[in-house]
């Protein structure tokens, strides 16, 4: 099978590997792709708009398109696709809504119970700031629209929340979402899904603030530590609570959802309750979980397209998996590019998944914000810790950024 792979960052670079291990994959396509992709994937320049994925599927007989990002799923890249006949591997615009309009995602969930933060959505900042004065503290503003993760804040103050709605409102259209502030350990659970059945991935826990500790601003995510130490309760909660209403919810209204949903949980005192839907493999949560993927990931991609996705088709290494981001000076504010990057060997179960990175006159450089998603596996994750440590130690560059708590919320240490 011919697989096209649509983006060019960290998380493309993992699905990229993964396909390069199932045993159904003749050639592996990637567009834009990135130098870390070299020798696993033929990189194919190209913009990622309908049109232009389209005709080079087209031109290439590409037998399956996986789709990595938000912007051009929400643009419409699967319709495009599926309207042409090439099987395609993510929702649809109107499913990626769940994603790409926050407050439309809130009142999805209001409409079909599934367990979410008290919330309330505005399209007036007038509105928006007296109700914000009203709040207790701290509260959760939120952009309605794509914001690739960083479009979150977590005020402590009335002021840091008027500062956060003024902020989103300077765009034409905006809309806000402001919620509940919900304590409890944050968890990622990804899912397979074709439309009726969801078939869960092992948990996650994404690190998304840039200083240790979680203080500082809000980033695309600077480690992972997988599988998160979920009980059999809460899993299955979670299929029956979140997952299984939230497909069942999708197709009622019509927009069956096909692909990757991305449940971003609080686990909290009344059991576990939505952050937010994404539409696709998280960023960095992928580096993290498809490495320990055992079956064809081209198969049960193909499998979800046809709406005959089997639980048995979807098996895991009992193994753990961490990966630690070395970010760019400046980031996420404003990352420094241009820095030479020298990349150590890796070893067995280790990866240096490419994200911001470039090939400047044969030397690689920083070209974006989190640079490298250093992944490690072991036996347990104290020793994938312990190797995705030392392997990003290795591959430092200067004024690189890290995170030496990864794993500690759960008493974690790297050994």
């Amino acid at each position: 099978m011919k697989v096209l792979v649509v983006g060019g960052g960290g998380r493309e670079h993992a699905i990229v590997e993964a396909l390069g291990r199932a045993p159904s994959v003749t050639e592996v396509l990637c567009s834009p792709g990135n130098p870390g992709m070299r020798g696993q994937a033929r990189l194919v320049p190209g913009e990622q708009t309908s049109q232009a994925v389209t005709a080079l599927a087209q031109r290439e007989a590409a037998q399956l398109v996986i789709v990595g990002p938000e912007a051009p799923l929400a643009a419409g890249v699967v319709d495009a696709l599926r309207a042409a006949g090439i099987p395609a591997f993510g929702p649809t615009q109107a499913a990626a809504r769940l994603e790409g309009d926050k407050a439309w995602s809130k009142a999805f969930m209001r409409r079909h119970g599934i367990p979410t933060a008290r919330h309330r959505s505005f399209t007036d900042l007038s509105e928006a700031l007296a109700y914000a004065e009203t709040q207790p503290l701290p509260s959760v503003i939120k952009d309605a629209g794509l914001r690739a993760g960083k479009g979150v804040t977590i005020a402590h103050t009335h002021e840091e929340a008027r500062a956060a709605l003024r902020s989103i409102f300077e765009v034409a259209g905006a809309q806000a979402v402001i919620e509940d502030f919900m304590q409890g350990q944050e968890v990622t659970v990804l899912a397979f899904c074709d439309g009726e059945r969801a078939v869960m991935m092992p948990p996650s826990q994404d690190h998304k603030t840039i200083f240790e500790g979680d203080v500082g601003p809000m980033t695309g995510g600077m480690g992972v530590i997988c599988p998160f130490p979920l009980t059999a309760t809460d899993l299955q909660r979670v299929q029956n609570e979140i997952l299984d209403p939230a497909l069942r919810g999708m197709a009622q209204e019509g927009t069956p959802y096909v692909g990757v949903l991305y449940a971003g949980l609080m686990l909290t005192a009344e059991g576990p309750r939505v952050v937010e839907f994404n539409a696709r493999f998280g960023d960095p949560e992928a580096e993290a979980v498809l490495p320990l993927l055992e079956s064809d990931l081209a198969q049960i991609a193909l499998a979800c397209t046809q709406g005959a996705l089997r639980a048995g088709q979807v098996q895991f290494s009992t193994e753990a998996s961490a990966v630690v981001i070395l970010a760019a000076p400046g980031y996420p504010a404003e990352p420094r590019s241009g820095i030479p990057l020298t990349l150590p060997p890796t070893g067995e179960g280790e990866h240096l998944f490419q994200a911001g990175t470039a090939l400047r006159d044969g030397q690689l450089v920083t070209s974006g914000g989190r640079v490298l998603a250093v992944q490690a596996r072991a036996a347990t994750l104290n020793q994938a810790l312990g190797r995705s440590y030392r392997l990003a130690e290795a591959a430092r560059f200067e004024g690189a950024q890290l995170r030496r708590d990864i794993g500690a919320r759960i008493g974690a240490r790297p050994e």
